[in-house]
């Protein structure tokens, strides 16, 4: 692949698997920038990192504490030198040079098939196939300049990030096409720590997401119009019936969680 790309890749405590992650970037990659935001981790990453750095060129951001993946994201954005961002999970195995070019080619195509694309594992314990929260995926490729709007909005959002981006991106009317990547494998928290920590992370996981759903709802309207912009009358009376129930409902769930 000769185009010009920057990989952004997130990793906080993935010892076990971010080495293999930077050398297949890099080996199906050889033009690319390659970003690595190691996010305050405390297990063996840092070692790990600076030794690869010896071997293979890339730029290692180190963080001195954990700030969050969404923070990880936004300074990886604004050290990348290129216009297409390719953003890639570090405890991803099975990493197929097809993925990239799944992920990359349709919003680099004459066509503009996309403006942003997002991949989903195919060896995970949720099939992303039916998923519908398929869009939370950590691959996902976009040009740096529709991003950069919203980096001040999403640094500190955590893992409400993606759920941002993607009600940023549809709200604007953007393109975005889901890919699946065949023999890609994502573990889930329960293969990587204990069930009670992994469900304590699970459950303030989707807190996070709530909050982003919550505070974004101009968002999520600014979508459903999207959608509907070109109907007749009684569809858009619909839709202004909707949002006005959609905002009763979140103003209420504020109130009984202020």
């Amino acid at each position: 692949m000769k185009e010009k790309v920057s990989i952004i890749i997130c990793a906080y405590n993935e010892e076990e698997t971010l080495e293999s992650v930077v050398r297949k970037c890099r080996e199906y990659n050889t033009e690319s920038e390659i970003i690595v935001v190691d996010d305050g981790s405390t297990d063996k990453t840092e070692e790990i990192l600076r030794e690869l750095n010896e071997e293979i060129e890339f730029n290692y951001i180190r963080l001195s504490e954990n700030k969050g993946k969404s923070n990880a994201m936004v300074l990886g954005v604004e050290n990348a030198k290129n216009e297409l961002i390719l953003f890639f999970d570090a405890d991803v195995t099975g990493i197929k040079k097809e993925h990239f070019d799944q992920l990359i080619k349709p919003v680099l195509d004459k066509e503009h098939e996309a403006d942003m694309v997002l991949g989903s594992p195919s060896e995970t314990l949720i099939d992303y196939r039916v998923n519908p929260f398929k869009s939370l995926t950590g691959e996902r490729a976009l040009l740096k300049k529709d991003i950069e709007p919203i980096l001040e909005d999403i640094r500190d959002i955590r893992f409400g990030v993606e759920t941002y981006i993607n009600l940023y991106f549809q709200a604007h009317g953007k393109k975005i096409k889901y890919t699946l990547l065949n023999g890609l494998t994502h573990p889930t928290k329960y293969d990587k720590t204990s069930p009670g920590k992994a469900t304590k992370e699970f459950i303030s996981e989707g807190q996070e997401i709530a909050i982003t759903l919550l505070k974004n709802y101009d968002l999520i309207t600014k979508t459903i119009g999207n959608s509907f912009e070109e109907k007749g009358e009684q569809i858009k009376e619909s839709l202004k019936k909707l949002q006005n129930e959609l905002n009763d409902k979140i103003q209420a769930l504020l109130r009984n969680n202020g």
